[in-house]
Formats: structure tokens, C-alpha cells, sequence
């Protein structure tokens, strides 16, 4: 394996954006290792010689520290992590499910605080590198039918700017991505109008040009959805409340 390209490790990589991202950046002649539970999907999606399989469960912690040390051992060096992975149901999201929550958090929160806690010491020592870890923009504001999703990112996104603090210190990047709508297996599920959906393909182009030709800490995307959410943001929750409840009503 070349020397020259450039590495990185996507987690949550056997379908949608974190799929797509990575045959992207394979395309554009990184080496990437991707991780799922689910092997065959990465075995297929491996069929591109820049892209290597390294299954992985995120919720089991000692397992991320030992397949992020396979990846070293392979590529040598990392230069990014994108930490994309996450599961989502809203049929089990319409009333207070503790079990579904717990699993929901498990995965989307501490799934990615695992791998985050796996290159923490090889970035610190390293003194360069980028972790980038993948949000929604559920994150931003409590949202009905969302009991699980929405506190789960709403968790991943606050941590993201907390990290961003102590990585920096070691000249170490950090940065958040916000999706919308995008169109993939967990969004599949969903029953109601998906304002501005967008395919995998799009957020994966949104995310390379945002992580190796910006400096930005937050990629979101598609701008028409995200920026209207960002203004939401800072509405008083009387305004706030009216608005979303007059828009599920439509």
C-alpha cells in the first residue's frame, strides 16, 4: 500500500451517507477502511481496491480499540475519522419506549464516544489529524416522534463541541455534520414529507468538499432546510412550539 494517499476510517459505512462517503472518497484516491456490523455489506462494498472491510460493533468498546489498531496496522497512519454510524425507528419512537431509547443512545451516542475514546490517544500523540462525527440536525431542537433520535444526536452534537476544545489544544481538528433529510434505509421508514430530501450521493459530496477543502467546524446540508432549522434554533420556545405544531398538523 502506497505511502502517498491519504487514510481514513468510516464507521456506520455498509449504506447510506457513510457508504456513499466512502466510495467518494475512494474515488478521489484515499485508502479507506470501513466499518459496520454487518460484514457482507462492507465485503461487497470492498470490491473497490482503495476500501477495506473491518466489521465492527460500536456499542462493544474493546472491540473499537482493537479494530482501530487492525487499521493502523494495515494503513500505518490515519489522517480522518468519520464517525457516521446510527440506527433509527420511528414506529418505536410514537410513545416512551425506555428499551428502544436505551439501544437508540447506545448506538448513535455512545457507539460513537467508543471509537472517538479508540484514536484519542493516537491523535493526541500524533499532535495532527481530523475526527469528524456525523449529527443531524434532529440535534437541534426537540421534534415530535422522536423520543430517541432527536436527544440521541441532540447528545452526539453537544459532545462534539466540547471535544472540539480539548483536541484543538493538540492541533488535532474536530469538526460536526448535520445532515437533513437524506434518502437511505433509516429515513425509508419514515411515513411523512421529507422537505428538501437529498441522496446519499449529495451528502457525500457536501462532506468531502466540507472536510479537505474548508476549515469549517459544521458541515449541514441542504442549506435551504438547515439554515431555516438554524433560525428555529434561537426562537423562544413560545414561537418555537406554535410553528412545529402548526407544521405537523399539515
Amino acid at each position: 500500500m502506497s505511502e502517498n494517499h491519504k487514510k481514513i476510517w468510516i464507521t456506520g459505512a455498509s449504506s447510506g451517507i457513510g457508504k456513499a462517503v466512502a466510495e467518494k472518497f475512494a474515488k478521489e484516491g484515499w485508502q479507506v477502511a470501513i466499518s459496520a456490523r454487518t460484514r457482507d455489506k462492507l465485503d461487497k462494498i470492498a470490491h473497490h481496491p482503495n476500501i477495506f472491510s473491518f466489521p465492527l460493533d460500536v456499542t462493544i468498546k474493546k472491540d473499537c480499540a482493537r479494530v482501530f489498531q487492525d487499521i493502523i496496522d494495515k494503513f500505518k497512519t490515519i489522517d480522518l475519522c468519520i464517525l457516521c454510524s446510527g440506527t433509527y425507528d420511528p414506529n418505536k419512537e410514537k410513545e416512551i419506549n425506555l428499551e428502544q431509547i436505551k439501544y437508540v443512545l447506545d448506538v448513535n451516542y455512545f457507539g460513537v464516544l467508543n471509537c472517538v475514546k479508540s484514536v484519542e490517544k493516537y491523535f493526541k500523540e500524533k499532535g495532527e489529524g481530523h475526527i469528524s462525527i456525523v449529527s443531524s440536525i434532529a440535534g437541534y431542537r426537540g421534534l415530535p416522534n422522536s423520543s430517541g433520535y432527536g436527544p440521541s444526536k441532540a447528545a452526539l452534537t453537544n459532545f462534539t463541541e466540547s471535544i472540539y476544545f480539548d483536541f484543538k489544544k493538540y492541533n488535532v481538528r474536530v469538526s460536526l455534520v448535520s445532515p437533513g433529510f437524506i434518502k437511505t434505509p433509516l429515513t425509508d421508514k419514515n411515513t411523512f414529507k421529507m422537505p428538501f430530501i437529498k441522496s446519499p450521493e449529495f451528502a457525500a459530496e457536501k462532506i468531502f468538499k466540507g472536510l479537505t477543502k474548508s476549515s469549517a467546524f459544521e458541515i449541514h446540508f441542504p442549506k435551504e432546510l438547515t439554515t431555516l432549522l438554524k433560525v428555529f434554533r434561537v426562537l423562544p420556545y413560545r414561537i418555537y412550539l406554535f410553528l412545529i405544531e402548526k407544521f405537523v398538523k399539515r
